[in-house]
């Protein structure tokens, strides 16, 4: 009973800070998250330190703290960066979707072909990495010389209901190659851009340029 008593006195006395502490973690939960990049996968597009934005409301619309879903507010696209909880890597992930449901998609010498359509590489100043054109959307790739890089695989269909998803630093990134297809219900949201960025390497002081950097 004395217990019973003092969480409802401490309810009536903190009301407030409780209320907003649900609505925070709500919101967190269905509409909007950030995300700390703890590995170099995504580089040179995201780089370790980046705080990113991840819109959870791009796809779809969850009850909070629930995989249930309440409506569907769009399609991953080729080129979104999107975020999601993989079950066969045990960890929540960050990569480039590449490939959609029906898709055809094959690498050879880290070159991709899409629907049987080779993808265009642009070369730039630096000499590891290239433009990649994914249709209406043009970002950087990294090729670092790797020892054992899977930088060819033959061709492959993207199950319905599933994508395919590479990282932008492509010797270096454990993704679709070595987990298989993303089923669409692991997709937690897309990332739009970097909040705030502290550099390990640095006493982790923030980077100024990579403030409220866009990443699409």
């Amino acid at each position: 009973m004395n217990i019973k008593i003092s969480i409802n006195k401490f309810l009536k006395e903190n009301w407030g800070i409780v209320l907003f502490t649900l609505v925070l973690f709500a919101s967190r939960s269905s509409f909007a998250d950030w995300y700390v990049v703890p590995t170099g996968s995504m580089l040179p597009t995201i780089v370790e330190g980046d705080r990113i934005f991840v819109d959870k409301m791009a796809y779809r619309l969850e009850v909070p703290f629930t995989d249930i879903e309440i409506m569907q507010t769009g399609q991953p696209k080729r080129g979104d960066i999107v975020v999601f909880n993989s079950e066969k890597a045990g960890n929540r992930l960050v990569k480039r979707l590449i490939g959609e449901p029906g898709d055809s998609i094959a690498m050879f010498d880290n070159k991709l072909i899409i629907n049987g359509e080779p993808i265009l590489y642009q070369d730039s100043k630096n000499a590891l990495r290239k433009t990649e054109f994914l249709g209406n959307v043009a970002h950087f790739v990294q090729f670092i010389p790797m020892a054992e890089a899977r930088d060819n695989f033959a061709e492959v269909i993207v199950p319905e209901g599933h994508y395919l998803v590479l990282g932008d630093n492509r010797n270096n990134s454990a993704d679709s190659r070595y987990y298989g297809f993303v089923p669409a219900i692991e997709i937690q949201g897309k990332a739009n851009k970097v909040l705030v960025s502290l550099d390990p390497e640095n006493y982790y002081l923030p980077r100024k340029e990579r403030f409220n950097e866009p990443l699409i």
